[in-house]
């Protein structure tokens, strides 16, 4: 039967979410979310900021200035860190691209999702292209946080146990609905919006076995994919009505039937709007997979007491790395790969390099992944004495434990173990730190004149009546150096 407009909108899930949605004001939202709301949103931009000098974001950016043809180097929406201006939708890809380049964005821990790189750039770009206000792009952001939060939790694990990446898949929904709370949509349109998401998502986690750079397109297509259905949505074109729980809907065609059963629907709007599941999303100490953040922060604490015993790392003669089962795939087989990464991606998602590099450095950031950080034969050799072991004892996906173990030469042991990872909703990075990481990452494009005139705007962006007022403040200066920043599509 043909879906008429007129048509009553019904208790399906993605009718009960566009309620939400069409109804939500930044009244209804309670202080403490909206101001970790804007320091994500902070967070976000200093990651996209960070990229700004890497290999691939000058390739991905010369793609999609071709994609998007010859344009007028003044019109268009700004590429953050860049002085490059896109149409709307491919500038949202290439700052989602940006935005998760280095893997150091936020991620919802139950879910295991990157949120804020999928609906960030589509909510600036969207606003921009409109000259919204501030306002109205903070609400629109955390609608979309909070959509996308209940869509992964509702399934934690279980997309990647399928192969699947909930960055895009779930994230293609979550900048859908914000970008439909940008426009002012009304509620069946809002309904309709997420129908067509169902036809743009995807996005599977076969580059973890060999460090393919298609993981970093995946927030950046959710970005795009979100403006596409929201515009779409403003037309009486029919969408699916059962989006998620449908017999081919979003769970059930990605998750099988067997995994299906374990999906928890009504979670997904149970007190929407009364509890924020967006408070679960942490914000990252460490650039590389969150799955690995437990081991490294123990292995830093390992070297630490290695140093206070006067011990020397050559009276290690074995590591054990003590991980969730859940995670094994990604970050620890194949065997031979991970312990023994070539590029900075590879070592993002190395459990054997998280925990060698921390041991040796006492730190694992930026500046220990490039190239000569990667092959120290120093790291090379630990590389080798580390072995994954599943925990039977881990709370994953809750938490993402992490003990490391070592095994000295005289027999004894050494060990270090995180219950609750850092940055966990129960152990969050609070907003001095967050602050911190921001200006650290911002420091690698911009002066610090302009740092603390982002971060001012940002954590204040509720008072600007014209989010094109950020513009200024996010495109590259005139005295970057970068190799991304050499010129101007026209």
């Amino acid at each position: 039967m043909e879906q008429r407009d007129s048509d009553v909108v019904t208790a399906h899930t993605s009718s009960r979410i566009a309620a939400f949605a069409a109804s939500l004001s930044l009244n209804d939202i309670p202080a403490a979310v909206s101001d970790r709301a804007r320091h994500l949103m902070l967070d976000a931009l200093g990651c996209t900021l960070a990229s700004c000098e890497e290999d691939f974001a000058r390739i991905y950016a010369a793609a999609i200035s071709e994609l998007a043809g010859p344009t007028s180097g003044t019109t268009g929406r700004v590429v953050i860190g860049h002085r490059l201006r896109l149409p709307m939708r491919e500038a949202a890809l290439l700052n989602g691209i940006l935005a998760h380049g280095l893997d150091f964005d936020d991620t919802h821990i139950t879910g295991i999702a990157h949120l804020s790189v999928a609906i960030l750039p589509a909510v600036l770009a969207l606003a921009a292209e409109h000259r919204l206000s501030g306002r109205e792009a903070l609400l629109a952001y955390i609608t979309g946080l909070e959509v996308g939060s209940r869509l992964a939790a509702a399934a934690p694990g279980l997309f990647h146990d399928s192969g699947f990446h909930p960055t895009i898949t779930v994230g293609v929904f979550a900048a859908a609905v914000a970008c439909a709370k940008l426009l002012g949509l009304e509620e069946r349109e809002i309904d309709r919006t997420q129908g067509f998401a169902l036809s743009m998502t995807g996005g599977t986690l076969q580059f973890v076995e060999d460090g393919a750079w298609t993981k970093r397109m995946h927030p950046g297509w959710a970005a795009s994919s979100g403006i596409t259905c929201a515009i779409l949505a403003r037309q009486p074109i029919p969408t699916p009505r059962k989006v998620y729980e449908g017999r081919f809907g979003l769970f059930r065609a990605f998750l099988g039937e067997e995994r299906m059963r374990k999906v928890n629907l009504a979670g997904i709007t149970l007190d929407l709007g009364s509890q924020w599941l967006l408070m679960g999303i942490g914000v990252k100490p460490f650039p590389v997979c969150h799955f690995n953040h437990s081991c490294a922060d123990a292995a830093i604490a390992l070297h630490k007491r290695l140093a206070e015993r006067g011990l020397d790392l050559r009276r290690v003669r074995r590591i054990e790395a003590h991980v969730p089962e859940g995670v094994m795939e990604s970050v620890c087989v194949p065997i031979a790969a991970k312990r023994s990464p070539t590029t900075n991606y590879e070592a993002k998602f190395s459990m054997h390099y998280a925990v060698a590099c921390s041991l040796l450095r006492g730190h694992l950031g930026l500046a220990d992944l490039v190239p000569e950080a990667i092959i120290d034969p120093q790291v090379t050799a630990l590389m080798r004495m580390v072995e994954c072991v599943p925990d039977p004892t881990s709370t994953f996906p809750r938490y993402y434990t992490g003990e490391v173990v070592l095994f000295l030469d005289d027999g004894t042991t050494l060990a270090h173990r995180e219950d609750i990872n850092r940055g966990h909703a129960e152990r969050p990075l609070d907003s001095a730190t967050i602050r911190s990481k921001y200006r650290a990452n911002a420091s690698r494009a911009f002066q610090p004149a302009r740092i603390s005139a982002l971060e001012e705007f940002i954590l204040s962006i509720d008072a600007h009546d014209d989010i094109q007022t950020l513009d200024p403040l996010v495109v590259a200066e005139d005295k970057s150096s970068y190799a991304c920043n050499e010129g101007t599509h026209s």
